[in-house]
């Protein structure tokens, strides 16, 4: 048997793709010059969650890691909002959601004005 018909007699072995798009400054720190964006493609397994793709991404990108975790790596730091699929995260997605092949999850930088002028 091959390995295509195991996965399709199997689904729970089925291997998925989320796109992960940086957008703007972000892409900074995936090689990017912060402007425009950058798309990548992730191989998924059956029980990836958002956590577990950002973690992929951040493996290969030291850069992101720090910008994108806290000092522990647990939990997400303030600069970078996160977006499933076009909805915030904690709206219909949390950390720990699990994400399905064609999911997308946005990076994208976090903008705060300066002191008002009079």
């Amino acid at each position: 048997m091959s390995t295509r018909d195991s996965a399709i007699r199997n689904p729970q072995s089925a291997i998925g793709h989320v796109t992960v798009e940086v957008v703007a400054w972000v892409t900074r720190f995936v090689g990017g010059d912060g402007t425009r964006r950058k798309l990548f493609q992730e191989h998924v397994a059956p029980d990836a969650t958002v956590r577990s793709v950002l973690g992929q991404v951040s493996d290969r990108h030291f850069a992101l890691r720090e910008a994108l975790w806290d000092a522990a790596g647990r939990e997400l730091s303030e600069h970078i909002e996160v977006l499933v699929n076009d909805s915030v995260l904690g709206l219909t997605h949390t950390l720990d959601s699990p994400v399905r092949d064609g999911d997308r999850i946005t990076l994208i930088g976090q903008y705060s004005g300066g002191a008002c002028g009079k």
